[in-house]
């Protein structure tokens, strides 16, 4: 492709939730670990899943079947299966559906964990446990 170099940079790190956030990204091409999956959901970013080993392929198919705000490319890592799902990601009819899935769950888990919310209460609620067993200092809550 004319241009290509000039329009990619490579870089060693980058705020991946910030770039997420960005109204530019339309789908994030991911291997489908936790944190970045996590992330995408968060973000309200719709996922291409191309998981590799261990819970990755747990997490990809929880993205494309069970909350719907992906697709999984299973165990297929062709340049053709690439290209398809980015397709079909970024297609608007299909675009819209997944874009509002995933803005939903992202509405959810700002719920869950901001003030008040169900995963904020219980992290609250683990970090006393903790404290309470070691020799910590506790700190306010």
């Amino acid at each position: 492709m004319a241009g290509l170099e000039e329009r990619v940079r490579l870089v060693a790190w980058a705020p991946q939730q910030e770039v997420l956030r960005h109204r530019a990204v339309g789908c994030f091409i991911t291997h489908s670990g936790w944190n970045s999956t996590l992330e995408s959901a968060a973000a309200g970013v719709p996922m291409v899943c191309w998981p590799w080993a261990w819970d990755q392929l747990v997490n990809s198919r929880l993205v494309g079947e069970v909350w719907k705000v992906g697709l999984d490319m299973k165990d297929v890592c062709k340049r053709e299966m690439v290209e398809s799902m980015v397709r079909e990601v970024m297609e608007v009819e299909k675009a819209e559906e997944l874009r509002r899935r995933a803005t939903e769950m992202a509405v959810e888990i700002g719920r869950s964990v901001g003030e008040g919310g169900d995963a904020r209460l219980n992290f609250e609620r683990f970090l006393r446990d903790i404290l309470s067993l070691s020799l910590c200092s506790p700190i306010a809550l």
